[in-house]
């Protein structure tokens, strides 16, 4: 995710508000039929979500269909079919769920009852599950894209339609899931329109077909994916096809009627992924591109193969060219950092977006001359506040009350950035880029914590780190910037405390 307007853009508008107070709030619009016990929420007990995800299960597949009524005020019908490998006995499977209708459960094919908890959706079975068992939980429900009490979060209501955005908790919001990163799975997605409308989502399409005036898509990924990573597009929308590096497919979603004026910025993709790869290896995935949605979201978002952009930063001509596609490699970026190599923990985020935002500058200094240096001198400069803002890169600070994807806060994108570059000055350029090569490989499809980059990182330098990373990730203070002690980093106020 990238927040815009970012403070070091030139803006000629207004900013946008963030519209994150209205993210993942309590109020739930969960219908259900109650179990014979009171249920509870759990969570896998991260530190900044800790009733986000579940115990006991490791989902394998979800299977989603989607009916779209024509409007996006009105809510969807929706099955939810999730196929999971349960890890202990289970006579009870909580899924994240908070903002839909619930008509019926069922599991391996029987019906099962259900229940509310917070926001989670507590499911029943009429025989306690064995550990280390199959099982397929079937959801019928309806999902709901006006937000509940002003609230945002999973779907993104554009000018013609419906895209997602379900970062960091708001996967739930659209359908039953495990919404935590560390349980990657595969996805099939299914779309059904009214005629005029096209549906686009994550992966690859397997298939279309048509009937009653009304037009079914199915896509389907090739490689897991998190459920804060999961795209759907529907809209009176472009598709435009493209080749990439290796023929990959590069596909971009558009409004049909701004298509003419976006292609000098989606015909930039295929070279921007080809300097990825010259600095990191080859695309992790089966496809990618750009959904350019006609909405005011406030950020942008690497949802897996096919990232979010609102339409505008690509029109409003006060943007610098450079700025703009310096942006566009972020959230590409993020498709090796974030996506393929997913964070284990929120805490990890550091690791997304520091990446993310590195490779956005190299990009810049590379292409438009705007030095790394003089970026990380600005953000050395800037660090004590944030961290004491924030938190430290890898120790973030909890979302502030209301506003749950306040944990995007600058410690983690030029701060954390910071540190890579901290860390490129201690141990070297070429140790550096093949740590870079090596993260990514070692890790794709997977998952993994700021623990493991340590330990890599000490592998392939060949020294001891822990001292180095310990400051840099944990401290307080900024530490001093190797090779370069004449930078100084102005003291935090008590009133940015």
């Amino acid at each position: 995710m990238l927040l815009t307007p970012h403070a070091r853009a030139p803006r000629a508008r207004s900013p946008r508000r963030l519209k994150a107070a209205a993210l993942l709030a309590s109020a739930v619009s969960v219908c259900l039929v109650a179990a014979s016990a009171p249920a509870d929420p759990l969570g896998v007990g991260d530190r900044l979500f800790p009733h986000l995800g579940n115990p006991g299960y490791d989902v394998a597949s979800y299977d989603l269909s989607f009916t779209y009524p024509g409007s996006n005020s009105k809510p969807l019908k929706a099955v939810t079919t999730i196929d999971a490998w349960t890890t202990t006995p289970l006579d009870r499977i909580n899924l994240d769920f908070a903002h839909g209708e619930v008509e019926s459960v069922e599991v391996d094919g029987e019906p099962a009852a259900f229940a509310e908890a917070g926001e989670d959706l507590v499911v029943t079975p009429e025989e306690e599950l064995p550990g280390g068992s199959w099982m397929r939980i079937t959801v019928k429900h309806t999902s709901d894209p006006v937000s509940a009490e002003d609230r945002d979060g999973g779907w993104v209501r554009t000018t013609d339609g419906l895209a997602m955005a379900n970062q960091a908790d708001a996967a739930h919001l659209v359908f039953p899931c495990n919404d935590h990163p560390s349980d990657k799975a595969m996805f099939t997605i299914r779309v059904t329109a009214p005629d005029g409308y096209t549906a686009v989502a994550n992966g690859l399409p397997t298939g279309v077909s048509r009937a009653a005036g009304a037009t079914t898509w199915t896509y389907r990924t090739q490689h897991p994916m998190a459920t804060e990573l999961a795209q759907v597009s529907i809209g009176r929308s472009t598709v435009l096809h493209r080749e990439g590096p290796h023929g990959l497919p590069v596909r971009d979603v558009v409004p049909t009627e701004h298509r003419e004026a976006l292609e000098p910025w989606l015909k930039k993709t295929p070279g921007q992924i080809s300097w990825m790869e010259s600095k990191v290896g080859r695309y992790p995935f089966e496809t990618y591109g750009l959904l350019m949605a006609d909405a005011d979201t406030g950020f942008e978002l690497e949802t897996q193969t096919l990232s979010l952009f609102e339409r505008d930063l690509f029109t409003e001509p006060a943007y610098p060219k450079w700025y703009v596609e310096s942006i566009m490699v972020h959230e590409l970026a993020h498709q090796w950092f974030g996506d393929s190599v997913a964070p284990a923990t929120w805490s990890d985020l550091w690791l997304n977006e520091g990446h993310a935002t590195w490779y956005e500058a190299l990009y810049a200094e590379e292409k438009a001359g705007k030095t790394i240096a003089a970026r990380m001198k600005a953000a050395y400069g800037a660090s004590d506040r944030w961290r004491a803002a924030g938190g430290p890169p890898a120790a973030p600070k909890a979302p502030d009350p209301g506003q749950k994807i306040s944990i995007f806060r600058p410690n983690v994108y030029d701060g954390a950035a910071l540190v890579l570059y901290a860390l490129r000055e201690e141990i070297g350029r070429p140790a550096f880029e093949d740590l870079e090569r090596a993260w990514v490989s070692r890790h794709e499809d997977g998952v993994a914590t700021t623990a493991d980059f340590i330990a890599l990182a000490e592998e392939l330098s060949g020294r001891d780190l822990g001292g180095f990373f310990q400051d840099w990730l944990y401290g307080e203070k900024t530490p001093p910037m190797p090779g370069h002690p004449e930078w100084k980093s102005v003291a935090p106020t008590k009133a940015s405390r």
